[in-house]
């Protein structure tokens, strides 16, 4: 009833103002005698109130409301923690750490704190730090928390380069680059470009520099092996490798029609499983031999080719009188030789080994530039260096022109090989791993620091599935010892499927990965027809089995990876059946690794996981520089035979013999060798004490 009452009462007002307005409307209005309207400064406007709290003061350092508490090995629940805490809100948190031009909205706590987002930003590493500052926290605490280790790609005022180098060297930047000075900054860049993503050694500086010129001949008969009839076209061999296209060259810098028709005949001369009638061979090529020697005589032939005035200082010679019969002229080889040693400065191993090709071309019976006389009508005069007469003596009597190079580059080689220098030092990379006392030890490191920077699955999927897949990588190669074609072409079976059969596998020339359910172990299944070294005495011709120890949770880590991982990098694209897939993108063709592509997969981890950053505090190994797959099997003989001192059960390692761990892979320097020995002649003084 009361509220019946108050609404009538305001409804009876409402009214009378109603009324009262109609009539001022119809009664003329009459001049004011009002005095003049003060000036706007004269008139003292009352202070606005505003509604609500007021803003809390900001503190510095809050006093915590409890003392204890259990650490978190999230970033989202650290963060919510310790703002409970100190009794901060996103809104405070902005006043009391955010700059003026900082770009970090309130909301923003409060995505973090749910874990919908992650700092990744300078900005952002920059207010972690703050925080760990108001909150009296240990320097990267919350640093060390977060679900991605990467940081973003920095701007291009703080950064001036490309955009494909500054995502790589983002990597590899302290949170504060952007405030640091101008010359701070270009000595980070130069270091992180000279050690990590290049590698200072004297070989990398000239590989790399060697690399700017191109001038070998490309042959479009790299990775054909067998399947094709020696008597086909060469159309129809590049139509069945679908490398013919009708109105556009094969390459940039592509052999000629001429030359191309006999480089697949030495292809296929050397790779057909049966050699072709009339013709005899000693030994054949695998794919990866195959494309090695092409690739060499693609330069040799380049060389020759290229201009002499030019970067590359070639010989010049016309295109179209380049032939694989100048192979059999002594005068084309002592050229090379000269001109790689005037391109190097020096003779290494790789020039005897070119020596050594070419004398078995020409070996008696078997060689193919022997058995192919018709590359002998081909040939024509190139000044200063194949003469007319050499031609007519070689259309007359072409087993004598043989005979005279075979001879004549048996020698060289000789000579070559006393003079020969170590260009590339196979150790120089890992020489912090390997003068560890437990070179194994050592390198596991850089296993641990993956797993311990790998970002959260949740919510960057693609890059933990990286750094689950470059983890594998390491541990297998530690485990295995294995050569890289045979890592990264082995396969995978999973537990609910049964396991491919040894012959399945020795046709395949792979090995496997699979679950053996009476032992319950992980184990791999090679065949000795896999391995480059199969006639080897460590085979016998039978195949290498090593069961997996679960070991730094290596079993959670597999299973993870077939189960979540391994799908996320597929992306739903067909799968090739091996273990270790690349990350599929729209326009990658196969999601196998090739010979390339695993290098640089490897080498990219050890880039981002492996060498120490002392700009950021991180990475596993200070003093370590870039490397590939194979340096692993120095790190295995290495620590083995600083183990025992046999060279025996270093061989044992990396599926190998004694003389070739003596001479290529174990590094044992006569004081490990010291120190190994007096171990054992400790002991007798220790005894004798006693």
């Amino acid at each position: 009833m009361r509220v019946w009452r108050v609404m009538r009462r305001r409804t009876r007002s409402s009214a009378c103002d109603l009324s009262k307005m109609s009539v001022e409307s119809r009664t003329p209005k009459r001049a004011s005698k009002k005095p003049a309207a003060l000036q706007p400064e004269e008139i003292a406007k009352p202070e606005r109130r505003r509604s609500g709290y007021p803003p809390r003061p900001i503190v510095a350092h809050p006093k915590p409301l409890w003392e204890d508490w259990e650490d978190t090995p999230s970033f989202s629940e650290a963060l919510d923690l310790h703002m409970r805490r100190h009794g901060d809100t996103g809104y405070g948190l902005h006043r009391a750490v955010c700059q003026r031009d900082d770009r970090i909205d309130t909301t923003t706590f409060t995505a973090w704190r749910r874990g919908q987002k992650a700092p990744r930003g300078a900005t952002s590493f920059r207010i972690l730090a703050a925080l760990e500052r108001r909150w009296k926290l240990p320097a990267g605490y919350f640093r060390e928390k977060l679900p991605h280790a990467g940081r973003m790609v920095a701007s291009a005022e703080t950064l001036p380069l490309p955009m494909s180098e500054r995502r790589r060297m983002a990597w590899h930047l302290p949170d504060d680059f952007a405030q640091l000075p101008l010359t701070k900054r270009e000595e980070i860049i130069a270091w992180v470009r000279s050690v990590i993503l290049s590698g200072h050694t004297d070989y990398r500086r000239y590989q790399s520099e060697a690399m700017k010129q191109r001038f070998a001949l490309q042959f479009p008969t790299t990775g054909l092996v067998g399947g094709l009839s020696p008597g086909a076209s060469l159309e129809e061999r590049l139509a069945d490798r679908g490398e013919l296209c009708a109105g556009r060259p094969l390459g940039a810098a592509a052999a000629p029609p001429a030359l191309a028709e006999e480089a697949v005949d030495l292809l296929i001369f050397k790779t057909a499983t049966l050699s072709s009638r009339g013709r005899r061979r000693n030994g054949i090529w695998n794919s990866e031999t195959a494309d090695q020697r092409m690739e060499h005589l693609g330069l040799l032939m380049g060389a020759l080719a290229a201009c002499p005035n030019g970067p590359v200082r070639g010989y010049g010679a016309p295109l179209g009188s380049i032939s694989f019969g100048l192979l059999a002229f002594p005068a084309v080889w002592d050229w090379y030789l000269g001109w790689r040693e005037g391109r190097r400065g020096f003779y290494t191993r790789w020039e005897g080994e070119m020596l050594i090709l070419g004398a078995s071309l020409s070996r008696r019976e078997t060689g193919w530039l022997r058995q192919t006389r018709d590359l002998a009508d081909r040939l024509r005069p190139i000044e200063g260096l194949v003469t007319a007469s050499d031609v007519r003596a070689a259309a007359e009597d072409w087993d004598a022109v043989c005979d005279v190079q075979h001879q004549h580059v048996l020698l060289r080689a000789k000579e070559v090989g006393r003079v020969a220098r170590l260009h590339r030092d196979p150790f120089e990379a890992i020489l912090p791993i390997l003068e560890a006392d437990s070179p194994v030890g050592e390198y596991r490191k850089i296993t641990e620091e993956i797993l311990r920077r790998r970002p959260h699955a949740r919510l960057y999927p693609i890059t933990s599935a990286e750094a689950t897949r470059a983890f594998l990588m390491l541990r297998l190669g530690l485990h295995l010892g294995l050569r890289q074609k045979n890592l990264r072409q082995l396969l995978v079976c999973p537990k609910d499927q049964p396991p491919t059969s040894e012959r399945k596998l020795e046709a395949l020339k792979r090995g496997e990965m699979r679950w053996n359910p009476r032992d319950l172990v992980w184990e791999v299944l090679i065949p000795a027809a896999a391995f480059k070294n199969a006639g080897s005495s460590y085979f016998r011709k039978n195949p290498f089995r090593l069961a997996l120890p679960d070991l730094g949770g290596l079993y959670t880590e597999i299973e993870r990876y077939l189960a979540i991982d391994r799908p996320v990098l597929l992306k739903g694209r067909s799968d090739p059946g091996v273990l270790f897939v690349k990350t599929m993108k729209a326009k990658s063709k196969s999601a196998a690794y090739d010979q390339n592509t695993f290098y640089e997969a490897w080498r990219l981890t050890i880039q981002r996981y492996g060498i120490y950053n002392p700009y950021t505090g991180r990475g596993a190994i200070e003093g370590l520089l870039p490397h590939g797959p194979h340096n692993v099997r120095d790190v295995l003989a290495t620590h083995v035979l600083k183990q025992t001192g046999s060279y025996e059960q270093a061989s044992y390692a990396i599926q190998d013999t004694p003389d070739t761990i003596a001479q290529h892979y174990g590094r044992f320097l006569p004081h490990d060798k010291a120190a190994l020995a007096a171990q054992v002649l400790n002991r007798v003084w220790d005894q004798a004490l006693t």
